[in-house]
């Protein structure tokens, strides 16, 4: 009888713990910047948006990119429960061509590891003249 009580007792301290754990969410405006066509050498820094719809502080450990053309930055402390936050990435313009890179987002989020993605192309002077309505013609 006494192990009946106790094993009631442990599932009972055991099943409220376990509700009582609280996490940081990440929600994001979006998951995925577009950069749409911009041109050479144009202005490459960007922001995702997101707030901490969790119950704890969100702590953004470490935020990596998939490669050395873009330059991601964490924000610098942990942003509380219902407040907002920027990761700020910087792409490379001088790359021209299409844009498709992922950036990993490391947290103590419920989803600790969040991938992001940015998109778009940077056109060459030659094609972004002729998108600006500039002719030449000889």
């Amino acid at each position: 009888m006494k192990k009946l009580v106790l094993i009631a007792i442990l599932a009972f301290v055991g099943f409220n713990s376990a509700m009582a754990q609280k996490t940081a969410k990440m929600q994001f405006k979006s998951e995925t910047l577009d950069y749409g066509e911009i041109k050479k050498g144009s202005d490459g820094v960007r922001v995702f948006e997101f707030t901490n719809t969790g119950d704890i502080d969100l702590v953004i450990t470490n935020v990596t990119s998939s490669c050395g053309c873009t330059i991601p930055k964490k924000p610098d402390g942990p942003v509380k429960p219902g407040e907002s936050g920027k990761i700020e990435v910087k792409y490379d313009t001088r790359r021209v061509g299409p844009i498709r890179k992922t950036v990993t987002v490391y947290s103590n989020a419920e989803e600790p590891t969040k991938a992001l993605k940015i998109k778009g192309r940077v056109l060459d002077d030659e094609a972004a003249k002729t998108d600006d309505g500039d002719t030449d013609t000889k």
